[in-house]
C-alpha cells in the first residue's frame, strides 16, 4: 500500500501550500443515482429515514475522544452519468426529505465536480498521483495507467482472447493479491473508458476523488482545488431560483450557514450495501494514491496542533457504515 509520505528538505519549506479550515469528521449520507429520484419525495424521505439513527452513532464515536467535535455532513448527487432531473427538481426535494426525518445536511455536492471543478480537471490530477503497488519480487514494470485505464491490487492472470490461434499453451495461473492474508481477494478496477470527448471516468474513481476532496488532500499549484459556495450566492446568481442545469451549480454548495468546515481529517460514509463493490474499488484506488508531500505535511501539522494523530495511510482515514437494501 502507498502512504502519505513525510516531507523533508529546504525545498519543501519554501512552498506555501494553502491551508484549510477543518472539521474533525465529515459524514456523508450516501449518494443517489438520478433514477433514484423517480420515486419522488416519499422515496427520498424513506431513504433518509433509514440513515437517521446512524448519524448520532457516527457523532458519538468521535465524542469519545473529542469534547467538542466539529462535524459536518454532506450529500453527493450523481449528475455525471445522467441528468434526467434538474437541480430545481432534486435539491429542494432532498432538503425537504432530510429535514422531515431530522437528518441535517450541511453541504450538497455534484459528482461531476469530482471530474472537473473550477476549471481544474481533478480526475486527471488524481490519476497523476497514482503509484500502483508493485507485486513482491518485481521491479514495478507494468502497463502504464495512461494506456489501459485499469488499476489492480496484485498480479493479473495471463489471458488471451477466446479462440486466438497463436495463444501459448500452458497451465492457467491464478491472479494474486499483493497483500493477501492466506487467500487472495484480487481486484481489477476500471478507472475510465473511452477517449477524448467520449472519455468517461468510472464511478469508483470519481468516488475516490470525492474522498480526497473531503479529506482536503488535493491542491493545484499549491491552491485548494474545490471552492465551497454558499447557497445564498447560488440563488442570488439565478435570481432567487435554483438553476435549471447542473453545470450552473458549484461543485460543493453549503446549504447550512452555521455548518462546520466541509473539509475534515476523517470521513465516514453511510450508504446502502449496493455501493459495497464500488467502495471496495475506492479503497484500492486510495491505497495507490501518493499525496503531494508538502500537502501531507500541512494537513498532518494542522491535525497534530489539535491533538489529532492521523493514520499514515489515506485509506485508514475513511470509514463506512453499510445498510442492507
Amino acid at each position: 500500500m502507498s502512504s502519505i509520505i513525510a516531507i523533508q528538505g529546504e525545498a519543501s519549506e519554501r512552498r506555501r501550500v494553502e491551508a484549510l479550515n477543518w472539521s474533525h469528521l465529515s459524514i456523508e449520507f450516501g449518494h443517489l443515482y438520478m433514477e433514484d429520484f423517480a420515486g419522488g419525495d416519499a422515496a427520498i424521505e424513506s431513504y433518509f429515514k433509514r440513515l437517521a439513527p446512524w448519524v448520532e452513532v457516527a457523532r458519538n464515536e468521535l465524542a469519545v475522544t473529542r469534547r467538542k467535535p466539529r462535524v459536518s455532513t454532506c450529500f453527493l448527487i450523481d449528475d455525471y452519468f445522467r441528468d434526467d432531473y434538474s437541480p430545481a427538481q432534486v435539491i429542494p426535494a432532498v432538503l425537504r426529505a432530510a429535514a422531515a426525518v431530522g437528518v441535517p445536511i450541511d453541504y450538497i455536492a455534484r459528482e461531476s465536480g469530482c471530474a472537473e471543478a473550477d476549471g481544474i480537471e481533478l480526475a486527471w490530477l488524481v490519476q497523476g498521483q497514482l503509484v500502483p503497488d508493485p507485486p513482491p519480487g518485481t521491479n514495478g514494470t507494468r502497463t502504464p495507467l495512461t494506456q489501459d485505464g485499469w488499476l489492480c491490487n496484485g498480479i493479473r492472470s495471463p489471458g488471451y482472447p477466446e479462440g486466438k490461434a497463436m495463444a501459448p499453451k500452458g497451465e492457467w495461473r491464478q491472479p494474486i493479491e499483493n497483500a493477501a492474508r492466506k487467500h487472495s481477494v484480487f481486484l481489477d478496477v476500471e478507472l475510465r473508458n473511452g477517449a477524448d470527448e467520449k472519455l468517461k471516468w468510472s464511478c469508483a474513481f470519481l468516488a475516490a476523488v470525492w474522498q480526497l476532496v473531503r479529506l482536503g488532500l488535493l491542491r493545484y499549484d499549491d491552491k485548494a482545488v474545490t471552492k465551497v459556495v454558499g447557497i445564498d450566492a447560488v440563488l442570488e446568481d439565478s435570481s432567487g431560483n435554483w438553476p435549471e442545469t447542473w453545470s450552473d451549480l458549484p461543485a460543493v454548495m453549503q446549504v447550512n450557514k452555521s455548518a462546520a468546515s466541509f473539509f475534515a481529517h476523517r470521513t465516514v460514509s453511510l450508504m446502502t450495501n449496493r455501493f459495497l463493490p464500488t467502495e471496495h474499488a475506492v479503497r484500492a484506488i486510495l491505497s495507490s494514491v501518493r499525496v503531494d508531500p508538502a500537502v501531507a505535511e500541512k494537513v498532518s501539522e494542522r491535525a497534530e496542533d489539535e491533538g489529532c494523530r492521523l493514520p499514515t495511510e489515506i485509506v485508514d482515514r475513511v470509514s463506512y457504515l453499510f445498510l442492507g437494501l
